[in-house]
């Protein structure tokens, strides 16, 4: 099978998903052409080294990897997010019917929904059909990411998200989506039922797996003897991490909260901690993927939070399967499918989301737990993430959709 996959975000990027599928379905014999940008994310900023120009080819093993220029924006500026996913969308389009002519499937990560325009190009030449792999809810992840604008700009903006999306599903021969919860919500937005699977996502196996915990680790989250819990990630408006640093506050005396990464909200979160004198909070920045392993083993629990907003029930942080594969406990601090999978497995704690009252209770709870009890947390979490998660059953799951979807059978 000839296999094209777009994503805007790939290797050497953290965005791990399109690359590990492109290189596992390769291995499996598969023929597999990429077409994406110039590496920028997360910081808005071309990593040293390389160069944008128009024609650049590189094999990545047996994958061939075709990159085109985009304005590289990950800020908090709505216009210049606009500007890199609209000019990625443009440059993909020119590129894609020469690149992915031969393909029998593409396969497109989303977001943004402009990675759409190559493939759709290419199945209106040559009725290649479309896998599209779906993340995140658009327009309502834009909408409260506080980037949107307001009034009459906003409406306009939700509207023409809104078409767009319906769109790409509409020309989706398949929809693959991260959770039972967005699968509705897809169906609801107009996909055709039949059309929509869902794949749990996995995260870099080889990065993120169990490990015994190392001094290093330890003093870079400030480890002192109490119990402590780690957020990992985006530190951004949806993620709420102004309940998390609040339950922390009321638990000073207990609990140590390290915040591992950055992000838009970064600043405020700052200084909300200095406000409420919650010196238990610490902030350590982003850390390399190759420490995180350890990062994760010298914490007692992972905290993964969300705000309390309707589109964000279907959506799993990829922190949580992180934390599943490195057999670690979770105290979810969010709704839907989410806190359900925790709550199913027995590997963690769970509370509803936006509610800094109740996860300083979790909180506690999570101080008092014993250590045995953690300990098979986080093997059952490890557990689930083999059977469930894990990039080998994924693969699995795109291998047999893709073949269908390539041989004209209509359904994934």
């Amino acid at each position: 099978m000839r296999v094209g996959l777009v994503s805007q975000w790939y290797p050497p990027e953290g965005v791990f998903i399109p690359g590990n599928l492109a290189q596992h379905l390769s291995a499996r014999g598969h023929h597999v052409r990429v077409l994406t940008t110039y590496p920028s994310y997360p910081h808005g900023r071309l990593y040293p080294g390389w160069r944008q120009r128009w024609r650049h080819v590189e094999m990545q093993g047996a994958v061939a990897v075709r990159r085109v220029p985009a304005y590289p924006s990950h800020d908090t500026s709505a216009l210049r997010r606009a500007a890199s996913h609209v000019t990625f969308g443009v440059s993909s389009a020119l590129a894609g019917p020469n690149w992915l002519g031969g393909v029998d499937v593409t396969y497109v990560y989303h977001p943004p929904p402009t990675a759409v325009a190559a493939a759709a190009l290419v199945r209106a030449a040559r009725r290649t059909p479309i896998v599209l792999h779906v993340q995140d809810m658009w327009p309502d992840s834009v909408l409260h990411s506080g980037m949107s604008p307001t009034g009459l700009a906003g409406r306009a903006v939700a509207g023409g998200l809104d078409v767009l999306m319906r769109t790409a599903y509409r020309l989706a021969a398949a929809i693959v989506v991260i959770s039972p919860a967005m699968a509705a919500l897809v169906v609801e937005r107009g996909a055709d039922p039949s059309r929509v699977r869902v794949v749990w996502n996995w995260t870099d196996d080889v990065l993120f797996r169990p490990v015994a915990p190392t001094d290093a680790a330890r003093a870079t989250l400030g480890r002192r003897d109490r119990c402590t819990v780690m957020f990992t990630g985006n530190l951004g408006l949806l993620q709420g991490v102004d309940t998390a640093i609040r339950a922390a506050a009321a638990v000073r005396d207990r609990v140590d909260l390290v915040l591992v990464g950055s992000g838009a909200y970064e600043d405020e979160a700052r200084r909300l901690a200095t406000e409420l004198n919650a010196d238990n909070v610490r902030f350590v920045g982003r850390r390399p993927p190759t420490e995180m392993a350890e990062l994760y083993a010298a914490a007692d629990w992972q905290l993964v939070c969300l705000r309390d907003l309707p589109a964000l029930r279907g959506t799993v942080p990829s922190k949580l399967q992180a934390a599943f594969a490195c057999g670690a406990p979770v105290i979810a601090a969010l709704g839907g499918d989410a806190a359900a999978l925790v709550e199913s497995t027995g590997a963690g704690l769970v509370c509803p989301p936006g509610d800094w009252a109740v996860l300083a209770d979790r909180l506690r709870q999570a101080a008092d737990t014993a250590a045995a009890e953690r300990v098979a947390m986080g093997q059952r979490a490890r557990r689930a993430y083999q059977e469930r998660m894990c990039v080998r059953v994924g693969v699995d799951q795109f291998e047999d959709i893709l073949t269908k979807v390539a041989a004209g059978k209509g359904r994934p």
